[in-house]
């Protein structure tokens, strides 16, 4: 080999990427490419002794020599980092496990869904969207004059002693909301506070709901929260009546707890609507409670007081308000006999309503 012309050397420096390739196939491990690589580019490496031997070639010669080892060197280191990529490919995949197979079924039960209170919610906004109502919504923590003022409530109204609102620290400063002197910040107790909103703006008419949580210093039991989900019903135009307030209240419980439900209405008082009236319902659809009278909501005419304080002219204007709780109805349709249920997290539970709201029609159906 010390005798080779430059003919010699071009040839097996060109065999050199073949004779790699051919290594390589037999290389699996990171130290096996190391080795394979020290049999070509080593102190005795293949490429290393071809490269010296330009040294004994006339000068004429070399320039072509040496641009071919360049090139021969350029092949080499390719294919040794393709080896090295696939190999790291190798071993990140053994770490990983067995590749993922498409064609197997899927596990649908991990898949998360919808809280049964969720999906009342939406139902219930569902109903109300086909009678051409939009849904308004409003900050959790509202005012005193929100709350209560402007809805027609008296400073020794009940609501507004310590004992049922949560009122928040006087030094509590909420941004982007203004308050009037000496007035706290509290936690809505009703989702009523929506309506004052939305009246302040003063697009007449008006036609919205107001699903929201609520909070109030209610002992915890069956059947009480501290916190809670209203939907407040609010529909403002010219001449609303009474008839309005019934036609909207029958559509919605009937769409609510399916046919054969019946309605009736009480006198009642509420400060804010006049006149005012308890709502109770009876439906062949609600398991152990059907065909008893269950009270259900509490409704009215706007208190012409309530269009006063927003600057709205009673004479000119008229509305029907009402509001609804989400947990009574999820517990009616459901036969949930405690509302604690819904808060404790507990899949055992939730996952009984994995899947649609069990429509009351069906539910009649089967149990014929």
């Amino acid at each position: 080999m010390d005798n080779i012309d430059a003919i010699e050397v071009e040839k097996r420096l060109r065999s050199l990427p073949e004779a790699l390739r051919t290594r390589l196939c037999a290389v699996k491990t990171g130290g096996e490419l190391e080795a394979a690589k020290a049999e070509f580019f080593g102190p005795n490496g293949s490429l290393t002794v071809l490269s010296k031997k330009i040294g004994g070639l006339p000068k004429s010669e070399r320039p072509t020599v040496g641009q071919i080892i360049n090139d021969v060197r350029a092949q080499l280191e390719s294919a040794l980092a393709a080896a090295l990529s696939a190999i790291e490919e190798a071993e990140l995949a053994a770490k990983l496990g067995p590749a993922i197979d498409p064609t197997l079924s899927c596990n649908y039960g991990s898949f998360g869904y919808r809280h049964p209170l969720s999906q009342v919610r939406e139902h219930v906004v569902d109903i109300f969207h086909r009678m051409g109502f939009s849904v308004a919504e409003a900050s959790e923590i509202e005012t005193e004059w929100t709350c209560f003022d402007a809805l027609n409530m008296p400073s020794t109204h009940a609501a507004r002693d310590s004992m049922d609102t949560f009122f928040l620290p006087e030094t509590i400063s909420i941004a982007a909301m203004t308050r009037r002197d000496d007035e706290r910040f509290l936690l809505r107790t009703h989702t009523t506070t929506v309506q004052v909103r939305e009246l302040l703006k003063g697009n007449l008419p008006l036609q919205v709901i107001a699903p929201g949580r609520v909070f109030r210093r209610d002992t915890v039991d069956a059947t009480h929260s501290a916190n809670f989900h209203q939907c407040d019903v609010v529909h403002v135009d010219r001449n609303v009546s009474v008839a309005d307030l019934k036609a909207t209240i029958d559509f919605f419980l009937r769409e609510l707890f399916g046919c054969g439900t019946q309605v009736r209405y009480r006198p009642s008082h509420f400060p804010f609507t006049e006149p005012s009236f308890e709502v109770d319902v009876r439906s062949p659809n609600l398991g152990k409670l059907s065909g008893t009278w269950i009270e259900i909501l509490g409704c009215g005419i706007i208190h012409p007081n309530v269009f006063r304080a927003v600057n709205i002219d009673p004479e000119q204007w008229s509305g029907q308000a009402w509001g609804i709780g989400i947990e009574r109805i999820c517990m009616l349709l459901h036969g949930i006999d405690d509302v604690r249920h819904f808060y404790r997290n507990d899949m055992r539970f939730l996952r009984q309503f994995n899947g649609c709201l069990r429509s009351p029609d069906n539910a009649t159906r089967s149990a014929q």
